[in-house]
């Protein structure tokens, strides 16, 4: 479903990515690791034509959601209004009743009225998820969702995220430097380092996941 071929990335005379190949498989969560630099995040943005390979190709025929590390909810708008905005520019259909839904599903359905300035970083990171569900995409892309939360949260967040794998049959690209928060909720992880892919492990067969990502960071 997603095909990353030769892909490099420069900026000004710094190389970002240099040619990188994987394929991601429908239905999986694949964790993007690295340092910072390394060149994760640059590549969720060439995922989703934010920005775009100097060399190379990705091939995606899913309807992708991005998901910023700040979150960039409209301060200006309500928790409702955050979510129905895009999919009524769009004309989807009944989308007051799936916004309710997906705030019930996420537990912040009494935040329906409140602007971000009033909401936890955890219930903004919800926030921030309902809003690109509502557009219902099949390729999830996270930018260190755990950012800046503590150990409660990013636990939540790790629910939070298998459920919604499993209850919506979405794929997902979460790109972060937290090599544990990645151990727990991803099929498979990815390390870059320097631009270059350094280890691509399946999280769940190997037996050294975490000596072997650690080795190489």
């Amino acid at each position: 479903m997603l095909q990353i071929k030769n892909v490099s990335k420069s900026f000004g005379k710094q190389r970002i990515l240099d040619k990188i190949n994987f394929d991601v498989e429908s239905k999986k969560i694949i964790g993007l690791a690295g340092p910072s630099g390394s060149g994760k995040s640059t590549l969720l943005r060439c995922i989703q034509k934010l920005d775009h390979p100097d060399e190379g190709e990705i091939i995606c025929n899913e309807i992708t959601g991005f998901m910023f590390q700040d979150f960039q909810l409209f301060p200006h708008m309500t928790v409702l209004h955050n979510l129905t905005y895009a999919p009524k520019q769009h004309k989807m259909n009944e989308i007051e009743n799936r916004a309710l839904n997906l705030l019930r599903h996420l537990s912040i359905e009494d935040k329906i009225n409140f602007y971000p300035s009033q909401l936890s970083g955890g219930q903004k990171q919800r926030v921030a998820l309902a809003r690109i569900l509502m557009m219902e995409p099949t390729l999830l892309l996270c930018d260190e969702p755990t950012s800046g939360l503590d150990v409660a949260t990013i636990s939540n967040i790790v629910a939070l995220l298998s459920e919604i794998k499993n209850s919506m049959d979405i794929t997902m690209v979460i790109a972060s430097h937290d090599l544990d928060f990645l151990i727990q909720i991803t099929d498979r992880i990815i390390l870059l380092k320097n631009g270059n892919i350094v280890v691509d492990i399946d999280v769940k067969t190997s037996s050294d996941t975490i000596e072997t990502l650690h080795k190489y960071y």
